[in-house]
């Protein structure tokens, strides 16, 4: 297999109320909303997990999908929460106004020992480390930490594997990424097992269509899981994607989209906020 020319673009939360969610990402990370989508039924690549059902996908983030790693908020109609496991470390961002606008409203800043950055938890208890630093980059996101029971065997997949590279590594921790211009992966080992629970995410990766297959074949030459074999997905009104879900050694959910599909795909939408909107207005557990 060639080299992999991959790049950041996601990760994704299940989320049970949208209007809380909205109000912490919006007015407390001081994300925008990118686009919107509603589903009518679930996903051929479970993009909204093992529910099939009715369900929006909206994307927030600090700039266009092309140039930023954004959050992907996954919302199932009808489930309104999802048990905690302790498979998702956190996501660290670079910012001066963040703090200020969470003192400002009153939500809760802590600090936890070891980590570097405030911690600020998410209605659905995802957890976000501000450094109150503006950012050296374009894009305020520096890096997703994920837990894994065993560094090396974690190392051997996501670097010899998939191709990463190791920017930095301790006892603890691996550091690695693609690109170093795009916010990195941090894995962790921690000393319980993994527990993914219900809220188990997903991080992405766009790469070429030719990279696909050969990636593929590579990880079943290696024994890794394949959860969803190479498929396209189609979004009403917009260009159809091809992906490949893996899943490293701890279970988490590895999706590897096209670049140029994704590419027209992830436009940025100028209704996109106000969509969102509307439908949270529509959700059945809102005050009227």
């Amino acid at each position: 297999m060639s080299a992999i020319s991959g790049r950041a673009l996601h990760y994704v939360f299940k989320i049970g109320d949208r209007a809380k969610n909205a109000f912490f990402f919006r007015q407390i990370l001081g994300m925008t909303v990118l686009r919107h989508e509603e589903f009518k039924e679930g996903c051929d690549a479970a993009c909204n997990g093992p529910y099939d059902n009715r369900w929006s996908k909206t994307m927030v983030g600090y700039g266009p999908e092309s140039s930023h790693f954004v959050i992907e908020l996954t919302y199932n109609y009808g489930v309104s929460s999802y048990e905690l496991g302790n498979d998702f470390g956190g996501v660290t961002i670079h910012s001066k106004d963040i703090l200020s606008r969470a003192a400002e409203h009153s939500y809760p800043v802590t600090q936890v020992a070891g980590k570097a950055g405030s911690l600020l938890t998410s209605p659905d208890g995802y957890k976000f480390y501000v450094i109150d630093q503006a950012s050296a980059s374009s894009d305020p996101v520096q890096s997703v930490e994920l837990n894994v029971s065993n560094l090396q065997n974690s190392r051997k997949y996501w670097h010899d594997l998939l191709q990463l590279k190791v920017l930095e590594e301790s006892e603890a921790s691996v550091r690695l990424t693609y690109d170093e211009q795009q916010a990195s992966l941090e894995i962790t080992q921690i000393s319980e097992p993994i527990n993914r629970a219900k809220a188990y995410g997903r991080i992405a990766f766009a790469i070429p269509a030719a990279q696909q297959p050969p990636l593929q074949d590579a990880v079943k030459a290696a024994g890794g899981a394949i959860l969803t074999p190479l498929i396209t997905l189609d979004t009403p009104g917009k260009a159809t994607v091809s992906v490949v879900i893996l899943a490293d050694p701890d279970g988490h959910e590895i999706c590897f989209v096209d670049e140029e599909g994704f590419g027209q795909l992830s436009q940025v939408e100028s209704d996109g906020d106000k969509r969102l909107d509307r439908y949270i207005e529509k959700d059945p557990f809102q005050p009227k």
